[in-house]
C-alpha cells in the first residue's frame, strides 16, 4: 500500500486493521477493482511482484507470490496470506537489475514521495519488455470525492497525493514505459505498460 511515502508511516502501522477491514467490508468494490486489475495484467509468472503490498490482498487472489511494503503491520498481513513479502521501500527494490518479469501497484502511487524515483526503480528491475500495472483512484473522481473525508479508507487518503489519469500516463512516458491498456472508469484507474 506504500512505498517511499510521504504519509507519516504510523498511519499504516497504528491502523492497520482498519485497513485490512476495508476489503471485508466492501466486498463488491473489492471485487470489481481486483477484476479490472486481473483484466489488464499480464499471465503471472515466478517472481511477478507486488511493490507496495499492504496486506496482501491483491497480491493473494492475483497470484503473485512476491511483494515489497515498508510496513511491518502490514507485511506480517500479506505473508499470513502466503505472500514472500520484503520490508522495502519503492525508490530502493532489493531484487537485481532484469530479475523481475512484471510488477504490480495498486493505490500505491498516490503514496509515494516521488513517483519518477519509483518507475525508474521499476525499470532497473524489469526484464526486457517487463509489464507494469497501476491501478490508482484518480483525482477528483467519485472514489477520491467518496472516501476523502470519510473514516476507514479516508483515512488513509486524506493523506494522499492523487493523480489525474493524464499525469500517470505522462510519468509512465516519462519515465520509458509504453501503455498497452487503459481503463478509467468509476475513477479508479488501472493503466498496463511495458518497459521500452
Amino acid at each position: 500500500m506504500s512505498g517511499g511515502i510521504f504519509v507519516p508511516e504510523d498511519v499504516f502501522e497504528r491502523y492497520a486493521e482498519d485497513y485490512d477491514l476495508w476489503f471485508e467490508e466492501h466486498p463488491a468494490e473489492y471485487r470489481s477493482e481486483l477484476g479490472r486489475v486481473r483484466a489488464l495484467s499480464p499471465p503471472i509468472a515466478p517472481f511477478s511482484l507486488e511493490v507496495g503490498a499492504g496486506s496482501g490482498r491483491f497480491a493473494a487472489p492475483l497470484g503473485i507470490g512476491l511483494g515489497v511494503e515498508p510496513s511491518v503491520a502490514l507485511c506480517r498481513m500479506a505473508r499470513w496470506r502466503g505472500i514472500e513479502v520484503i520490508r522495502a521501500i519503492g525508490e530502493a527494490i532489493p531484487f537485481r537489475d532484469a530479475s523481475i518479469p512484471s510488477v504490480l501497484m495498486v493505490t500505491v502511487i498516490c503514496f509515494l514521495e516521488d513517483p519518477s524515483r519509483v518507475l525508474a526503480e521499476l525499470q532497473r528491475i524489469l526484464v526486457p519488455g517487463g509489464a507494469v500495472v497501476i491501478a490508482f483512484i484518480e483525482r477528483g473522481g467519485p472514489i477520491h470525492q467518496k472516501y476523502l473525508y470519510e473514516g476507514g479508507k479516508g483515512r488513509f487518503l486524506s493523506c494522499a497525493r492523487f493523480y489525474t489519469k493524464e499525469e500517470v500516463l505522462s510519468l509512465l512516458d516519462n519515465n520509458g514505459f509504453w501503455v498497452t491498456a487503459v481503463d478509467p472508469r468509476a475513477g479508479f484507474c488501472v493503466i498496463a505498460a511495458q518497459k521500452g
